[in-house]
């Protein structure tokens, strides 16, 4: 019997790796974006809901099969990140940018319960090295990190009678539209992107940014209850050795 996995922002540079990964490794998914998209490689079926939305979760529980109505993993990759300065920034852009990235994590883990509890099963939090040391003009997004790798934690003390392993994997900077599309907010029409995600590369230790794909393997990682069982409540950082760095090096 295929394991079943649920990844949110499944039409994203880490989601689409990771239903890749996961379909590749013989896993069923069901893959969850805001809007219909193509084909996604690994994705059995697909599910359009929009996660800022409270009443999405209920939602997307209607919309599985009765086939999907048991999961070996949920995997809560959809973020949203807003970049301007913190006295720039709406109300509505924060709320947005919290609703996507801490609430349905909790409404998900709420309504999919039933469906992971008693079975050896994980939840993967998408969270990000944000959390832990940030940048100037991202304040909503690393608020929102930061308290989804404290929810990690919670859920894992909550859900550790009930069989379900819960971490984080906290991503440094991984070549995606949403670094891309950061790195051009404000720009000059001259901006040279490559130039600077070289640049961005070289700072890190290991010489390069990185690619959906490493984090997919650290999502799979963390959800394959054969390879890491004795995990959970951990935030694991996967960023090129950049936050070993000292900044005044």
């Amino acid at each position: 019997m295929k394991r079943i996995a649920l990844v949110t922002g499944v039409a994203g540079g880490i989601g689409r790796a990771t239903a890749h990964l996961f379909g590749e490794k013989g896993w069923h998914v069901v893959g969850i974006d805001q809007k219909p998209v193509g084909k996604i490689e690994g994705v059995s079926h697909f599910v359009t809901a929009d996660l800022s939305h409270p009443e999405a979760s209920e939602q997307i529980l209607r919309e599985l099969t009765d086939g999907e109505r048991r999961l070996d993993a949920l995997i809560n990759n959809a973020g949203l990140q807003v970049c301007k300065p913190l006295t720039e920034m709406t109300l509505q852009e924060w709320d947005r940018v919290m609703a996507v990235n801490v609430r349905s994590v909790f409404l998900l883990a709420k309504y999919f319960y039933p469906l992971l509890k008693d079975r050896g099963t994980a939840i993967v939090n998408v969270s990000s090295v944000h959390a832990v040391a940030t940048s100037v003009n991202i304040a909503a997004y690393a608020a929102s990190k930061g308290a989804l790798t404290a929810l990690t934690r919670a859920m894992a003390l909550e859900f550790s009678g009930d069989d379900i392993r819960v971490n984080a994997v906290l991503p440094g900077a991984v070549d995606t539209p949403m670094l891309r599309a950061g790195l051009n907010r404000g720009t000059s029409p001259s901006f040279d992107q490559k130039a600077h995600l070289d640049h961005l590369a070289s700072r890190h230790p290991l010489g390069r940014v990185g690619r959906p794909e490493d984090i997919a393997r650290a999502i799979l990682f963390l959800a394959d209850n054969d390879q890491s069982s004795f995990m959970t409540g951990q935030a694991l950082v996967v960023d090129g050795g950049a936050t070993a760095r000292l900044s005044t090096e």
